[in-house]
Parts: structure tokens; sequence; C-alpha cells
């Protein structure tokens, strides 16, 4: 049978998987692919760039998508959270600062204000303004998170929730790559899940294939959170969060050198963004998390959305056979 939650209810999803909006990465035709399979794609705005949002929005077609900004980024242009709600998402997803100043708009455009947070405080911040739904990110996550695990601060999350606003969607996000993690994130108390590594495995993500195919064979050991990856790209993210990737000749030369590596930026920045066009796998990085030992081939976003729910529905259904009598 499928998962039924209040998370396919709520937003008339088939399954409880969101796709997380990875910048640059998850783009219209990502969004649109988890979105036809019964999920719900969102493009990832990122650093708000324009023309990139326009482009994504348009190649989602008439997919039911939504969008996701790094909101400290936004702040700088605000603008364009006008030009995502004049295409009418599903959801707006803010993560890494106050969603506060966006949240009536967001609302009063018929959108679902999903709030990314990786601690309790942010949480309660996010349930000040009136988040219709929280997604609970552990620091196994690839790209930017903080410092929780995934286990504890969902599940503390949902005790939060529970006590304080308990119509309040709650999703899991961090490690969460098959199955088995949508399974234990159901269980935690969450609503479903925010997939981010797994999809950008996925043939329709915006990523070079000789850098997917450099991750293939790794695991969670050989990721390292960093601040090198930001400072070559010329992103100055908040103290409190960094960037997880798969380690590789660029971070194992330049990870815990940032002082000598903004004295080289002249020369490094443009090899980093030549080597990423180029898919140099060595010079510019993979932006996964610790799932990417979970993952072993690149294939279409519908693939990968119908095994993990399957397997999840096998596992729930087996539940009682793993106890003893």
């Amino acid at each position: 049978m499928p998962i039924t939650t209040r998370l396919t209810e709520r937003l008339g999803l088939t399954h409880p998987v969101i796709l997380a909006p990875m910048g640059a990465v998850s783009g219209g035709r990502l969004a649109a692919a988890v979105s036809n399979a019964g999920g719900l794609g969102l493009i990832g705005g990122g650093y708000a760039d324009r023309d990139w949002l326009q482009t994504e929005l348009r190649a989602a077609g008439n997919a039911r998508v939504g969008c996701g900004f790094i909101t400290w980024s936004l702040n700088e242009r605000p603008e364009l959270l006008d030009l995502v709600l004049a295409h009418k998402p599903a959801a707006i997803f803010l993560s890494f600062d106050d969603p506060a100043p966006y949240a009536r708009r967001v609302g009063e455009a018929g959108a679902m204000l999903i709030c990314q947070v990786q601690t309790r405080r942010d949480a309660e911040g996010a349930l000040d303004c009136g988040a219709g739904m929280l997604v609970a990110q552990g620091g196994e996550a690839g790209g930017h998170g903080g410092q929780r695990s995934t286990m504890t601060l969902v599940a503390e999350v949902a005790d939060l929730l529970a006590a304080r606003a308990p119509d309040t969607l709650l999703c899991a996000a961090g490690g969460i790559a098959d199955g088995r993690g949508l399974a234990a994130a159901l269980m935690l108390g969450a609503d479903g899940v925010l997939v981010g590594s797994r999809f950008w495995a996925a043939a329709e993500a915006q990523v070079h294939p000789d850098i997917q195919a450099a991750a293939m064979p790794a695991g969670g050991d050989d990721t390292v959170k960093t601040r090198s990856v930001d400072i070559v790209r010329h992103r100055f993210w908040p103290d409190r969060f960094q960037i997880r990737v798969l380690r590789n000749a660029f971070t194992d030369r330049w990870h815990g050198r940032e002082a000598a590596l903004r004295d080289a930026l002249d020369r490094e920045a443009p090899a980093f963004q030549a080597a990423l066009a180029a898919g140099d796998a060595q010079q510019a990085t993979a932006i996964v998390g610790e799932a990417v030992g979970l993952i072993h081939s690149v294939e279409p976003a519908a693939v990968i959305l119908e095994r993990m729910v399957a397997e999840a529905e096998r596992l729930l259904a087996a539940g009682p056979r793993y106890i003893t009598p």
C-alpha cells in the first residue's frame, strides 16, 4: 500500500518525499521529474540568480513544483521571491537565516512556507513566523548544514511540534538516500523526508557526469566539512555553517589552510571554475553528504523515488517480524 502521511494529504502528493532545492543542481527538469513521479520537486534558487531561475522555472513546464532559497542571499535580491511567486509554486523553502520577512508574502500567494532548521532554536523561530512545515536537517547532509545529527534533531523537533504546533508538518533531512532512511524518519515522528544527495546522482540533475561518476565508489567517510570550497567560490557564509563535500585533491590541499587559499584566490578561483565546467572531480568538488556511501549508480529521478518508497513500504509492513515474541 502507498505510504500516506499528513504531508501527502496536505500537499496532494503520492509519496512523502521532497527534492532538496540544491543550488545549481535541482533545476526545473529534475524538480519536474520528482513531482511527476509523485513527490514534490523544489527548484534550487540558491544564490538568487534571476536568469537561471527564469530558465529553470520554464524548464519545469506544467509540473507542480516549488522553489528554495538561501535566505541570507535572498535578502540581497528580495524581488526574486515575487518572480517565483508569480509562477504559483506549491511551496517556498527557506534556510540559513530568518524567514520572517518573507512569511506573509508566501502565505498570501497561497504557497506553503517550508523552513529548514538546524537547531531547536531555529525551529522555534520558524514557528514564530508561521511556517507550515519544518525540515530538520542533520549535519550528515551534503552542502551546507549545522552540527546536530539527523536522528536526534528530528525526534526533538517532533516533540516540540507535538507540544507547541501539532498542525505543522515535519520532514527529516540529512543522510536519507533509500527506503530505510524514509522508514526511520517516519518512526522518528516526521511526515516525510527531504532528499538531496540521492537526487544529486539523478540523471536529470545539473551535475557533470564525470563528477557524479567519481562519487559512486565513495563512502560517507570520504566526505569532509570545510570552508575551502566556499572561499574559492567567493561565497562567504555565516560562521555556523560549513559545506560538506567529497574529499579530493583540492580539499586535501586547502582544507585547514584557508588563509593561504585566500591569498591564492586570483589563481585558484578561476582554476576551480574551469575544473567544474570540465568535470575534473579532483579539482572541483562533489557536493554530497554522508549518504554518498549508499549511492552506487546514476538513475532517473523517478526510478530513485519509486525504489525508495517501495523499500520503505516493505520495511514498514514487515516491522512486526523483527520483534521476537
